[in-house]
């Protein structure tokens, strides 16, 4: 009897902005081409960090890349509120 389970592997999701790599920090959404997770962001500045603290402490992360970030979590509310 053979008792072998396949489970399916997850394949990489990119967008622009967005890695999710299950190779990558275990597929947690991270910034394209760093292994900054989003999440980072956002804890950053429920912690009353800046957005330029932020960034001094994550190089890897561009100024527009948190920006574009927070647009599109800005319009994704939104847009669940309509």
């Amino acid at each position: 009897m053979n008792n072998t389970v396949e489970i399916p592997t997850m394949k990489p999701i990119e967008n622009p902005l967005i890695t999710v790599d299950p190779d990558i920090l275990g597929g947690a959404p991270v910034f394209s081409g760093t292994r900054v997770p989003v999440r980072t962001l956002f804890d950053y500045l429920e912690d009353d960090y800046t957005l330029e603290e932020f960034l001094e402490c994550f190089p890897a992360v561009t100024r527009d890349m948190a920006l574009r970030m927070l647009e599109q979590s800005h319009r994704a509310v939104l847009q669940s509120a309509a």
